[in-house]
């Protein structure tokens, strides 16, 4: 039996199940509160532009639903290998397992191979839905909910420079000399960054050379000066390729795309390590799920009438959630250049990898 990695069928077909449920389980109780609260916050503001109904929350619950999932699956696995655990482990199932000459790391086996799978599924629904849902909801919101243009290429958040200028826009549609910017605002600053005027504009479209922007108001910042323009063109030097390369969104990329942008963005010798290290996290992410059973072993050994269960789960979940916060920090560390890309995706993976292998090997092997 010690030569095994699994044990017998049986028992690693029954922890499995009972696993997986309460990995449903626990998911959906988490997706359906936060969704409630988010709708709580979000409702009026999707209400907001004219025949919007009942229809269009059901829209945002259908995008928003996916990015929740994709969130908080890994917190679901840690609190179903906790719920698991700590089930076995009072009703003597753990002890049983140990009498039956089972090892710590074979009674966790089953619950690593489905954790292994879960990690797998995680990966191509964020592929397939998750990067799909982030850029629509994304262009949603930067039409205030409103209608989405048709245009292909659709993109939110846009912050492009032009010398000591800075134009952003809401949303981004079309390509190549096709591109048409909504609600764009043009920064004309001074040397040492101060800002002398500002306009904006509900539209802006390729001029070539330029960005015409239709309907423009003009502020200028030195006489508060407010003043209508009509159409006027900026940013003569910002070309459609420059545009295709600084409005990239990551998150509503593909892992494949995403692997092409990198290399279009070092071809031209662009900063790339904020979207490296996003594109390490598309795998050390979803296999975070196979930490949770070995951060959460804690729980499971030890007997339950000793009096310290609730504690050993207590652990378990801090040690889960430690590795999250770690994650995150690295992740946002990697971002700004502060570790190296392979580094911030990886580093807390194998970190706390190494941490749940040794709290288990010195309590229990």
């Amino acid at each position: 039996m010690q030569l095994d990695f699994f044990p017998s069928r049986t028992l690693t077909l029954y922890l499995a199940k009972m696993f997986v449920v309460r990995i449903l389980a626990v998911l959906v109780m988490l997706v359906l509160v936060l969704m409630a609260l988010d709708l709580l916050g979000s409702t009026g503001d999707i209400l907001a532009p004219e025949g919007n109904g009942q229809a269009e929350i059901l829209k945002y619950a259908s995008l928003r639903i996916p990015q929740l999932i994709a969130r908080f699956l890994p917190y679901s696995v840690l609190l179903a290998t906790l719920i698991t655990l700590v089930t076995l482990n009072q009703n003597s199932e753990v002890v049983a397992m140990k009498a039956a000459g089972l090892s710590a790391h074979q009674v966790l086996a089953p619950l690593l191979l489905t954790a292994a799978l879960i990690a797998a599924v995680s990966f191509a629904f964020n592929e397939r839905i998750v990067t799909r849902a982030n850029a629509t909801l994304k262009a949603w919101e930067a039409a205030d909910f409103g209608p989405i243009p048709e245009e292909t290429g659709l993109r939110s958040n846009i912050y492009l420079t032009d010398g000591e200028n800075i134009m952003t826009a809401a949303a981004l549609s079309g390509e190549g000399e096709r591109i048409a910017l909504t609600n764009v605002t043009w920064y004309a600053r001074a040397p040492g960054g101060i800002i002398r005027k500002q306009i904006r504009s509900p539209r802006a479209a390729y001029a070539r050379p330029g960005w015409r922007l239709e309907e423009a108001v003009r502020f200028d910042v030195g006489s508060a000066e407010l003043r209508e323009l009509g159409e006027v063109v900026v940013g003569e030097t910002l070309t459609p390729a420059q545009i295709d390369l600084q409005s990239v969104d990551p998150d509503a990329q593909s892992f494949w795309e995403l692997s092409q942008t990198i290399d279009a963005f070092e071809a031209v010798g662009r900063r790339t390590s904020e979207m490296r290290a996003k594109w390490w996290h598309r795998i050390s992410g979803p296999l975070s799920a196979l930490l949770m059973p070995l951060l959460g072993s804690v729980a499971a050994f030890g007997l339950a009438r000793s009096g310290q269960l609730f504690v050993r789960a207590v652990i378990g979940m801090a040690l889960g959630f430690a590795y999250f916060v770690v994650d995150n920090a690295a992740l946002a560390m990697g971002s700004f250049g502060g570790y190296p890309p392979f580094l911030a995706a990886w580093a807390p993976f194998f970190l706390f990898l190494l941490l749940g292998e040794t709290v288990l090997v010195r309590t229990e092997e």
